[in-house]
């Protein structure tokens, strides 16, 4: 006797309206609830209290927000088919003053000028200019040597922020723009203000903007056209140099060349205007979230004493007989790598990523119609206890499969920068920058102190990209400390 095989159908889909979801207000939904700079944490908590698919309403539209890291990573990868930026957010962009760049663009004009930039990052360039990045950590040390000689507190993230945008414009540019040995950073204050006031305009309720300007919006005009006047500054003196030395292209000296070329390729459908947009886009995504990495690594590291101890040891042994920072020196930085992967699991910039859905699909087991905004939360999973032993905790050896931890794990949950065919292009820069200011830092100085003015733990401060609030650092020069100033390692530090 013989049984038929049965099918089992499918579990229905569940609907978005049917979701849980914190209750809204009539006609504006959620968005009154929603403060801009704490946007992330808000998210968070609801996917606490509604779980790991819930929705909310932004005005007369319901988004879902997604917390599950499985269908995080399906909508990251269902890119550029599947799922745009939002429309929300290149249009506002384009209203302020944002040329078409590809962190904003979609479809076609996106796979074009995915090529271009993907060439322009590639490893063998980047490398290529690190002697650029090199002077630029000299830079940093040289001017955290004045601060520690004067037994003053440097604001860390203004100090990185200034060697972030000093490094994307020579590494990128060409430009030696040198922010860190000059007060003169008009460059860097004018990029503070576009990001942040981004992010505001896409969460607010009222586009208030288009009615009256506020002195912030003013500030806002006032900045845009300064930075698009340095971007066209900037591809005029390379579209010179190109010009001045033909061999430059067969061997570009920096991105901005090399998109330039690119971009001159015949049918590559790509204008000088594009290339601003992409020029601007390293400017901002370059200078803020590494910066805010860094800031939140070296914080971590030192409220670590074991971690800060081991990351030492590693950047002394590499660093031996002293000298200029080297790529191969770089890449023996194992553990101090580690801590920089860990600390972009518990404090991402990139919090949540709002996307759109081109056409019907599904979010793990919800419908998601064409057009529905889908904000994936990427820090929810990756310090669940449920997914990763000890999630909460700072530990770098789990990127090294020490301990009995998987790396491969952890991997696979934690996706700084992004998944699919829009990961970020500039993640192999962003680590040798990050690389390169930790060897700088710990291998020149003793870190007296990094925190806040009142020693409590830096607030999150959401303004695009995910910063904390007000850390400051004491240095002591190695030298000093030789003199008979107490050790750092005896000093009480500010947790």
């Amino acid at each position: 006797m013989s049984i038929a095989p049965t099918t089992e159908a499918p579990p229905a889909l569940r609907q978005l309206g049917g979701l849980p979801g914190p209750k809204g207000w009539p006609v504006l939904g959620n968005l009154p609830q929603i403060k801009p700079a704490e946007m992330h944490l808000l998210l968070g908590q609801w996917a606490q209290e509604y779980g790991r698919y819930f929705q909310i309403r932004m005005g007369d539209r319901r988004v879902l927000v997604v917390a599950d890291h499985k269908a995080v990573a399906g909508v990251l990868r269902d890119r550029p088919e599947g799922f745009r930026r939002t429309e929300r957010l290149e249009a506002i962009g384009l209203e302020m003053g944002f040329k078409s760049g590809l962190f904003g663009v979609n479809g076609e004009v996106w796979k074009r000028q995915r090529r271009m930039v993907m060439a322009a990052f590639d490893p063998e360039h980047v490398n290529a200019y690190f002697p650029s990045l090199a002077k630029c950590g000299e830079r940093l040390a040289g001017r955290w040597r004045q601060v520690a000689a004067q037994g003053a507190a440097i604001d860390l993230q203004a100090d990185l922020m200034r060697f972030t945008v000093d490094a994307i414009a020579g590494l990128a540019f060409g430009t030696d723009v040198n922010t860190l040995e000059s007060d003169d950073d008009v460059i860097q204050q004018h990029l503070n203000k576009i990001l942040p006031k981004l992010f505001t305009r896409i969460v607010s309720a009222i586009p208030y903007w288009c009615f009256f300007k506020l002195p912030s919006d003013r500030q806002l005009e006032q900045a845009m056209a300064a930075v698009n006047e340095a971007v066209a500054g900037f591809i005029a003196a390379a579209r010179q140099r190109l010009r001045d030395d033909p061999a430059r292209r067969m061997s570009p000296h920096n991105l901005l060349e090399a998109m330039l070329v690119a971009a001159d390729e015949p049918g590559s459908g790509i204008d000088d205007a594009q290339v601003a947009g992409n020029v601007m886009t390293m400017l901002l995504a370059g200078e803020d979230t590494t910066a805010n990495t860094l800031a939140w690594c070296i914080w971590l590291l030192q409220r670590h004493p074991a971690a800060h101890a081991r990351a030492t040891a590693e950047v002394c042994a590499v660093r031996i007989d002293g000298g200029p920072v080297t790529l191969e020196q770089l890449a023996q930085l194992d553990y101090v790598e580690a801590c920089i992967h860990e600390t972009m699991r518990l404090k991402p910039v990139a919090a949540f990523l709002p996307l759109q859905a081109l056409k019907d699909t599904a979010v793990g087991d919800v419908a998601v119609p064409a057009g529905t905004v889908v904000i994936s939360l990427m820090r929810h999973d990756s310090v669940d206890d449920g997914f990763l032993p000890d999630a909460q905790a700072f530990r770098p050896e789990r990127w090294l499969g020490e301990g009995g931890l998987s790396a491969g794990s952890v991997k696979r949950i934690s996706m700084p920068f992004g998944a699919g065919p829009r990961i970020c292009p500039g993640r192999y820069l962003a680590l040798q920058e990050m690389k390169t200011v930790m060897l700088t830092l710990l291998s020149q100085f003793e870190i007296e102190s990094v925190g806040t003015d009142d020693a409590s733990t830096p607030a999150e401060r959401m303004m695009f990209a995910m910063a904390p609030v007000g850390l400051r650092m004491r240095l002591v020069l190695p030298a000093a400390a030789q003199a008979g100033i107490t050790p750092p390692s005896q000093r009480r530090s500010i947790a």
